[in-house]
């Protein structure tokens, strides 16, 4: 723990640098990341302009929903970019590289990727969860704010675990298997009430690809009238034991690696 933290300040140290440099390349990055966040809530809104509610959640039901899902989100992509793994280090040979060191292969790969302007999308989601929090006049309780701490970590370990199988996925075949687009379209599904879906998909994202535990459940804890403290709890639980999955996956990806050759 104590050399990744030491690597880590390295990396942010060279990060910091090169924004520096760049410095318009990071107000870029910000804005894209801002506008992309601005299109997804005015997607809900103009949904219910259509509609007074979706099953029996409110506008501002969903718009709480949506900032909770902001925040793990956030927290993944800043420390765990994976998203050009099978190009970078796959096809074009910077695994070679990384092996090459004595640090741990995924710490390696996810602090070269680490990209800050994407936590703040976080503090967006925080914004949009206490701006939703006060139309629907919640009750606060002094523990709220540690449970949403557990509840986010929770979310952001599911995240990890499961696109870092996906990465890993890349140590098994020579081209790129091109599921990542796929997945990440799947976990948008994760940002809206889990009960408006038919029970195939219900089960699918619980169980076999848990992005209902970054959204959905995990904000309902906060929620009157919905009874989601039960599936609530579960996200730590569920993030644990996919981030355990996703590790083990990479560690046999990386013994089967044999190199990019020439």
């Amino acid at each position: 723990m104590a050399q990744s933290m030491s690597l880590f300040r390295e990396y942010i140290g060279n990060y910091i640098k090169t924004k520096l440099t760049y410095r318009a390349d990071f107000w870029v990055e910000v804005i894209s990341d801002l506008m992309f966040s601005a299109m997804n809530l005015i997607f809900i809104f103009v949904v219910f302009r259509q509609t007074p509610a979706l099953g029996d959640w409110s506008e501002a039901e969903v718009v709480f929903v949506y900032g909770y899902f902001m925040i793990p989100y956030g927290i993944f992509s800043t420390f765990s970019n994976l998203w050009n793994f099978s190009d970078r280090y796959i096809t074009k040979g910077e695994m070679d590289r990384i092996l090459t060191r004595p640090a741990g292969s995924l710490t390696q790969v996810m602090l070269e990727n680490v990209d800050p302007p994407s936590l703040i999308g976080s503090l967006v989601g925080i914004g949009i969860m206490i701006a939703a929090w006060l139309r629907l006049d919640l009750p606060f309780h002094w523990y709220d704010p540690l449970v949403l701490i557990v509840m986010a970590l929770g979310s952001t370990l599911v995240y990890v675990g499961l696109y870092t199988a996906l990465a890993a996925i890349s140590f098994f075949s020579d081209a790129p298997t091109g599921i990542v687009p796929l997945i990440y379209n799947i976990q948008n599904y994760g940002r809206y009430p889990i009960q408006i879906y038919n029970r195939t998909i219900r089960f699918l994202l619980t169980w076999l690809l848990p992005f209902a535990f970054v959204g959905v459940y995990p904000a309902s804890f906060f929620l009157v009238g919905h009874g989601g403290r039960a599936m609530a709890w579960l996200t730590p639980v569920v993030g644990a034991i996919v981030l355990a999955l996703g590790l083990w996956v990479w560690r046999s990806g990386v013994k089967r690696y044999r190199g990019a050759g020439s």
